[in-house]
């Protein structure tokens, strides 16, 4: 399973995203997404204040997440997860809630552009750059 950030949903759904990165960002669509909770705060964020979407609209990619997507919700054990793996891995505090998450459900790739492309969290989750292919 995957795990796709929000900078990577963004040029998916964004009306004004680079034609090259909206078709990198779809490639492989229909394998198994995961996003979690924080992914869909950060698109719908900026869904709003960079690309003007409406809340009707926001309120579409909302329920869009939710049909065909797996979501992790941020709790108590990601939460947590997270704390060890900023200890480790020298992470932000948001970019540690999100590979926590990513780990937790299982995935085994972690689709980013701004993470450290090539890194292997826990030997398990490998954080790739789709945009570099």
């Amino acid at each position: 399973m995957r795990f796709v950030d929000s900078n990577v949903r963004l040029y998916a759904i964004s009306k004004s995203a680079d034609p090259n990165k909206k078709l990198a960002s779809q490639v492989g669509a229909s394998h198994a997404v995961t996003v979690s909770t924080q992914v869909i705060n950060e698109v719908c964020f900026n869904l709003r204040r960079k690309s003007g979407f409406s809340e009707d609209e926001v309120a579409r990619v909302i329920e869009s997440f939710y049909d065909n997507r797996i979501v992790v919700p941020v709790d108590q054990a990601s939460m947590m997860k997270a704390g060890e793996l900023r200890g480790r891995y020298s992470l932000s505090f948001w970019d540690s809630q999100l590979l926590a998450c990513a780990l937790l459900a299982g995935c085994t790739t972690f689709e980013s552009e701004d993470k450290a492309d090539g890194l292997l969290v826990e030997g398990a989750l490998l954080i790739s750059n789709p945009f570099k292919r």
